[in-house]
């Protein structure tokens, strides 16, 4: 035991006598003018960069000691992804213990902090609970995750029934995407208490049919793809035969069309005009951030008519200016107009990032269930 302590001591002392560039470095570092410092020590690195959600890699310089260095320019107060590529390898930052959760791209983590009118700041307000499910899925044949938000006041025993918004993710995300890198449960906070939105519960599958558009192994060998139609397909039999039915028997949901609304970003934007505009009588409100219905829609939505104008409440499709997704976005809207169906069209500054999503979110909730 003594020759423990000794030792560990030793370490410390060697620790502190340590050179300066052994130390701890601060990273991410947000200053005052909303600029962000990021520093990364390499000594034997070539060339280093930051590369942020939503802008170009940002080259870094190295100092004496090796530690690798570079200020952005002024950033809006929001949440950013970012990496640290070193020699052509993407790496995490390692003096930054917040990240988002990714299936293929884990990223680190920066908040730089706003006012508390932006609706993702954590605020005074009451907050809901976020609640973790698993189950073994009978129509995918895997274990599987969902996850259930609900709102301040929510009482199991209670009398009181919710309407429901089920959120869906996108490509490589897993079901904790909306709560960790969306925000949607601190998002509904703030709009309920401002009598935005109205209170409800909000549930976040996991959003894969074909599990292994995901498998790192399988991809690594080849031949697999984004899982299109069939991928689609079986997400839409485990959402209505499994995941749908959990949630009505474990919550208080009313359980009428007009009480559910369906979205989602990028793949689950694709899921959910798939699935919400093929089943008119499960939904009356439908939307999807940075995501087209699908390259043969004649195929994919042979019913669709001008009829669903009496029955949906919302169609709401968005997308950033800057996606490059929005020929495709632009298509679908189109092909719908055609058809005669009433589509609220929304484009804003931004690319294909939760930037954009985080805000559509904010914007697209106050719509239902009024």
């Amino acid at each position: 035991m003594k020759l423990a302590v000794v030792l560990l001591c030793l370490g410390c002392v060697a620790w502190a006598q340590a050179p300066a560039q052994r130390r701890a470095i601060l990273s991410p570092e947000v200053n005052k003018d909303c600029t962000v410092t990021f520093r990364l020590r390499a000594p034997n690195a070539k060339a280093v960069t930051v590369n942020r959600e939503g802008a170009k890699p940002l080259p870094m310089t190295k100092d004496e000691s090796g530690v690798w260095t570079v200020t952005t320019e002024a950033l809006e107060p929001d949440y950013y992804g970012y990496t640290f590529n070193v020699d052509g390898v993407a790496m995490l930052d390692p003096g930054n213990s917040s990240f988002k959760p990714n299936l293929l791209n884990v990223s680190s983590q920066l908040h730089v902090p706003g006012p508390s009118t932006l609706p993702w700041e954590l605020n005074g307000v009451p907050h809901g609970v976020v609640e973790h499910h698993f189950y073994k899925s009978g129509v995918v044949g895997d274990q599987r995750d969902y996850f259930v938000y609900t709102p301040p006041g929510y009482d199991a025993r209670g009398k009181q029934k919710y309407p429901v918004l089920y959120l869906l993710h996108g490509m490589s995300d897993d079901a904790s995407a909306w709560v960790e890198s969306g925000k949607a449960n601190v998002i509904l906070d703030n709009l309920i208490a401002q009598h935005k939105a109205k209170p409800m519960i909000v549930v976040m599958p996991l959003g894969y049919g074909t599990p292994e558009v995901v498998d790192r192994a399988k991809r690594a060998a080849g031949g697999v793809t984004s899982g299109g139609n069939r991928n689609q397909e079986l997400f839409r039999d485990s959402l209505f035969q499994e995941v749908i039915p959990q949630v009505e028997k474990a919550y208080r949901v009313r359980t009428d069309r007009t009480s559910r609304a369906i979205t989602g970003l990028s793949m689950g934007a694709g899921e959910s005009q798939f699935i919400g505009l093929n089943a008119i009588d499960k939904f009356a409100y439908i939307g999807a951030f940075s995501g087209s219905g699908g390259r043969d829609p004649d195929t994919r939505y042979p019913k669709l008519d001008s009829s669903v104008n009496s029955r949906l409440k919302v169609l709401w499709i968005a997308s950033g200016t800057d996606d490059p997704g929005l020929a495709a976005i632009r298509g679908f809207r189109d092909w719908l107009k055609g058809k005669g169906i009433k589509v609220t069209e929304i484009e804003t500054p931004g690319a294909h990032t939760w930037l954009v999503w985080r805000r559509n979110l904010a914007n697209f909730t106050p719509l239902l269930f009024q």
